[in-house]
């Protein structure tokens, strides 16, 4: 029996490692994709607006959340297990913290996606997209030119289209995800301490940029202190100089 319950425990340990393994893989898979939807995001509204674009924005966007979810299950399994350790603990609720973090934002690039699709529209709206530059030769620019008042759009539709309402839908579940995650989780942002080597790198960078304005401090008052020497220097010689010149003066008189 105690050889049985040793077996155990070490499959469970290897089990747990193995979660926590995933968590970091699908954080950092999950970082990869919001990145990817937010560089789409860019261009809505813009010259590459184009039903691909779209379509690439939706893709990216349901892969986004089948992460999260995936995410969010298994990084409340390993944050409720009782015998998990301090230092363990503490890595994976700073793992929380990034998939929260990253969900966020990611609902702020949806809202933006949101609001640019409905002002520029790919079919049926009275606002043209934004055009960045203009290609043919003069004459067929001014033609276009001329003939620009003679352009009839059709009216603007009055509902919404699928994919807009699909996108509301999309927003509120990612919403209400992270309502559900801080109810299930109770991890406190504000507590977690960051770690790694970005941390250590703006440490080191903010040391050397306090040592490079010493030493321009440095610079810049020894220069003060020199030509404020020079210009005493300068002022003593020419008052040396007048007084020369004066007793001269006074000698030929006499």
């Amino acid at each position: 029996m105690p050889i049985q319950n040793i077996k155990v425990a070490d499959e469970g340990t290897v089990g747990s490692a193995k979660a926590r393994d995933d968590c970091r893989a699908l954080v950092d898979s999950l970082n990869k994709v919001t990145g990817c939807y937010r560089h789409l995001a860019i261009g809505i509204g813009g010259s590459a607006d184009s039903a691909g674009l779209r379509d690439e924005l939706r893709k990216t966007r349901e892969k986004t959340q089948d992460l999260a979810v995936t995410i969010r299950n298994k990084l409340t399994a390993v944050l409720r297990d009782k015998n998990l350790g301090k230092e363990e603990r503490a890595e994976m609720e700073r793992l929380w913290v990034i998939f929260c973090s990253s969900l966020e934002l990611f609902q702020v690039d949806m809202c933006k996606v949101l609001e640019l699709g409905q002002g520029f529209a790919l079919a049926g709206t009275e606002k043209p997209l934004i055009q960045t530059g203009m290609s043919g030769g003069a004459s067929e620019v001014t033609a276009r030119a001329l003939s620009v008042q003679n352009i009839v759009h059709d009216p603007a539709p009055d509902v919404p289209s699928l994919e807009q309402r699909d996108l509301q839908e999309q927003i509120e579940k990612v919403d209400r995800m992270v309502e559900n995650m801080e109810m299930k989780v109770n991890v406190l942002r504000w507590t977690v301490e960051a770690k790694g080597d970005a941390y250590h790198s703006v440490l080191s960078n903010d040391t050397s940029s306090v040592a490079l304005l010493s030493v321009d401090e440095e610079v810049r008052g020894w220069w003060c202190c020199h030509r404020s020497k020079c210009l005493t220097s300068m002022l003593l010689c020419t008052a040396a100089l007048a007084a020369v010149v004066l007793s001269v003066c006074a000698a030929n008189i006499a």
